[in-house]
């Protein structure tokens, strides 16, 4: 038995030294710690083996104090979950645990989402109850954190239980943010009328709602397409002494677009605009994807003509939305000009969406410039650059 725990232990020693030079096998130089966790993303976003990208976040020596390290955290976590691989996740998490400096609230508070993310909330809620086993006290951030993994699993069932339960077994006050996240899994879960006994419940305890609260509930009303309970969110607002702003509007101009209302959402935008609130890009990438998502491809374009004259500039998804969308209606050339312009940002359409433009150009005789696309991409991925190399060599000469 001692020699098996021996082996293992060296085992686990070789694959550490071993993961060290998976980030940069080329490199003699040690990297900096940002290095490294950039590295690690890029190595992430392609890599399917489990234990490979185990190696590649213990070679990065990720922590949740780093953004970087946050997304390489979620990126990890979400290529486990779809390999299945729910042991990994839970080593890795422990693994992470076992250094003294990440035995602190905040950190503890990060892996419990993650245990959401990957659907493991019984996992969540273990590691919420060994808080002072670590030394740690239970606090609000991370119930808070719990509720929200439970959404993020869509076990919306137990995100009930333990708002009504863990408050009073832990001693514990929700705050506006619990509030906040158990109407996200309501609304989430189509049950936007329990919003009104969750703002009871906050008007007695003195807990005050906020914008995020009522951007919350809108957007659940909406989606289940009771529009008179948004009205009355919005009466509620004014009772509190709050005036919907743009946030509330964008809200409210997103959740129409979903619902294929794009045009009550520009008859909106344009009522906000004529009372002196301006839009900003983020109402136009709702209104852009909206309008796309119905067809109506050239007031899509008319919209983000108008964003840059009024001198808001688009999101990397903003552009997205737009070439795919036009590769889908066959207009090739306007999803060129928009896929240059997203370019020369750094921003890149994914894989499928490129394919379609280049074969979509080939189709209407522009070979040239399907084989400057061709040479754009080998440049920045080249990962891929053998794959558009087969491609370029299949076009007509």
């Amino acid at each position: 038995m001692a020699l098996r725990s021996k082996l293992r232990s060296l085992s686990h020693h070789h694959n550490r030294l071993f993961s060290t030079s998976i980030l940069s096998p080329d490199s003699k130089t040690p990297l900096t710690s940002k290095e490294k966790s950039r590295a690690a993303l890029f190595l992430l976003r392609s890599e399917k083996n489990p234990e490979r990208i185990l190696d590649i976040c213990r070679a990065a020596a990720l922590t949740p104090e780093s953004h970087l390290d946050r997304v390489a955290y979620s990126k990890a976590i979400s290529k486990l979950k779809e390999s299945h691989y729910y042991e990994g996740i839970r080593s890795f998490i422990k693994d992470s645990l076992t250094r003294p400096d990440f035995k602190t609230e905040r950190f503890v508070s990060h892996f419990i989402v993650l245990y959401g993310q990957a659907g493991l909330v019984k996992d969540a809620i273990k590691l919420f109850d060994e808080m002072p086993n670590m030394g740690l006290r239970y606090n609000v951030k991370a119930l808070n954190s719990l509720l929200f993994s439970c959404i993020l699993a869509r076990d919306y069932g137990e995100m009930k239980r333990i708002f009504s339960e863990f408050p009073r077994k832990y001693g514990l006050e929700p705050d506006v943010d619990t509030y906040n996240t158990v109407l996200k899994g309501f609304c989430e879960s189509g049950s936007a009328n329990s919003a009104y006994s969750i703002l009871s419940e906050m008007e007695r305890k003195g807990v005050r709602p906020n914008k995020t609260t009522f951007s919350i509930v809108i957007a659940g009303c909406y989606k289940e397409e009771k529009l008179s309970d948004v009205e009355k969110m919005m009466g509620l607002m004014k009772k509190y002494g709050m005036q919907p702003g743009l946030s509330i509007y964008n809200v409210k101009i997103q959740s129409l677009c979903k619902l294929r209302k794009s045009t009550e959402a520009k008859a909106l935008l344009d009522e906000i605009s004529s009372r002196g609130v301006k839009p900003n890009c983020v109402s136009y990438g709702h209104l852009i994807y909206g309008f796309c998502r119905e067809g109506k491809l050239d007031e899509a374009k008319g919209l983000f003509k108008e964003m840059v004259e009024r001198k808001l500039k688009p999101e990397a998804d903003c552009y997205f939305t737009l070439v795919y969308y036009l590769c889908q209606g066959r207009d090739f050339e306007a999803a060129l000009g928009i896929c240059k312009e997203c370019m020369a940002k750094g921003w890149v359409p994914n894989i499928t969406t490129m394919r379609s433009l280049v074969d979509g150009l080939v189709n209407i005789e522009k070979v040239d410039e399907a084989r400057e696309i061709i040479g754009t991409l080998k440049e920045k991925f080249s990962e891929n650059a053998d794959k558009w190399t087969e491609i370029e060599e299949g076009l007509p000469k």
